[in-house]
């Protein structure tokens, strides 16, 4: 079969690679869609980061780059592994592309996503959703209903939003800002928003952007360029700040400004992944009670945000700026991010 692999910075070739063979307890599932993550985009321009590197295999996948793209898919049940009873060939699925050890402290609490060996499925070796076949234990395959596996692709990056929000405790009859309009940003708006949060607040520069976080359910939409954020949040929030606010920008001065427009005892939570050592001002979480959460990727998230997303309260077709297939992923794909981000939320591609 056909696969997108990670080579090193700016090298991404498609290959023929031999097809995943089924074993005990697992599922293939031919991927139809597969979204390009912004984490994708750092390994095409820098990495490896997360990919393993030649020489520093991943514990648990003994593998090196190269290695197959795409953690961001779903597709079609296409063989069940012995012990497999409770799918069907055809079910729609998503796949929570997680590798983990299950023995470590965090996975036997349940927090899988902070596993001491954890890795990736389209960025630690395992196959990646750049594929025509990939194959995951039962455990994580999610089935779709009746979306569709275009939706599908979409559910890992609202799983991480969904994730962020559950972390921040934040109530309905509550309020939150969001610092930051990129892909993460906006779905987290849009997840904010279908659980019923009651004032949502984005802070972002960007026109385009900007326009799309009220598509995303922004009620006000702040340019830090033009306005003083701390001023026009006090207003919005009648002096109180937001109960929770997100940093999605993985950047000092955006860090600052959300934990400075937290309420006391309010809380920010920090879901970018950060490029350097961020400088935090101490004195302002404690003058004010301010607790800073760490939120990575999801755990246990994605059977609600399947729901949340079937139920309606979220468009994910909103996120959808691309469809394209694997022999274009460079050039239409990769380059177009990079060169457009501002215009570009989620770009799919068809791996067949």
């Amino acid at each position: 079969m056909k696969a997108a692999r990670f080579y090193g910075p700016g090298d991404i070739r498609i290959d023929d690679v031999a097809e995943p063979a089924t074993r005990p307890g697992t599922v293939k599932v031919e991927v139809e869609w597969c979204g390009i993550c912004g984490t994708d985009l750092h390994e095409y321009l820098e990495g490896p980061i997360f990919a393993p590197a030649k020489g520093a295999p991943h514990p648990l996948t003994e593998e090196t780059v190269p290695i197959t793209l795409g953690h961001e898919f779903a597709g079609v049940v296409r063989e069940l592994g012995d012990g497999v009873e409770d799918l069907r060939i055809g079910d729609r699925v998503v796949v929570e592309p997680y590798l983990v050890c299950g023995r470590c402290d965090p996975c036997r609490r349940g927090m899988y996503n902070v596993c001491q060996s954890l890795g990736f499925v389209g960025l630690s070796g395992g196959g990646g959703g750049f594929s025509q076949f990939v194959v995951a234990e039962r455990r994580w395959i999610h089935p779709l209903g009746e979306l569709g596996t275009d939706v599908g692709a979409l559910i890992e990056p609202l799983a991480v939003a969904y994730h962020a929000v559950r972390l921040s405790g934040v109530r309905p009859e509550g309020s939150a800002i969001v610092f930051g309009a990129g892909p993460i940003g906006l779905v987290t708006t849009a997840v904010l928003r279908a659980v019923g949060i009651e004032s949502v607040i984005v802070v972002e520069p960007a026109d385009i952007r900007k326009a799309k976080a009220v598509v995303a359910g922004a009620d006000h939409v702040l340019d830090p360029t033009t306005t003083d954020i701390a001023t026009a949040v006090s207003e919005l929030t009648k002096g109180r700040n937001a109960d929770v606010t997100f940093e999605c920008a993985g950047i000092d001065a955006v860090l600052k400004s959300a934990i400075r427009s937290t309420r006391a005892g309010g809380t920010c939570v920090n879901v970018a992944i950060w490029g350097h050592e961020a400088k935090v001002a101490l004195n302002d979480l404690v003058f004010r009670e301010v607790k800073v959460v760490g939120s990575l990727a999801y755990a246990n998230d994605h059977p609600a945000t399947i729901a949340l997303v079937a139920s309606g309260r979220v468009d994910p077709y909103q996120f959808i700026t691309g469809r394209i297939g694997l022999d274009d992923i460079v050039t239409g794909g990769f380059d177009e991010l990079v060169n457009n981000k501002e215009e570009n939320v989620k770009i799919l591609v068809r791996p067949r």
